[in-house]
């Protein structure tokens, strides 16, 4: 198992205490500092089942930046998005945890951890 960080935040630091608790083996990746590929992100994509506009926080300043609210959310534009993503790190939802199974999810509450915990 493995979960991508931002140490700063309060969701992530959340996730880790529970994993932690619950006494599970993982791997911490501070992916503002070991910056997902493209192909990295392609794979977490494809493991959560989503697209990069639902994993992406379009609320920080660059995605304002970018205009990423203006961005069609369409299979011919997925690329552009996983670009950004790979480019500006920041915009990535987190944490989100990879499972054993094959599976991923965005570790958002303590349910969604659980739920990786129990795959």
């Amino acid at each position: 198992m493995e979960i991508w960080i931002n140490p700063a935040c309060s969701k992530c630091r959340s996730a880790v205490q529970l994993l932690d608790a619950e006494g599970t083996e993982y791997t911490v990746r501070r992916y503002l500092e070991d910056v997902p590929s493209p192909d990295e992100i392609r794979a977490v994509l494809d493991r959560l089942g989503l697209e990069p506009w639902d994993i992406t926080r379009t609320q920080e300043a660059d995605a304002k930046e970018l205009g990423l609210k203006e961005w069609p959310r369409e299979a011919g534009s997925r690329e552009r998005w996983i670009s950004a993503l790979a480019e500006h790190p920041k915009l990535i939802q987190r944490p989100i945890i990879t499972a054993d199974d094959g599976t991923a999810v965005v570790g958002r509450t303590d349910e969604a951890v659980r739920d990786a915990l129990g795959r």
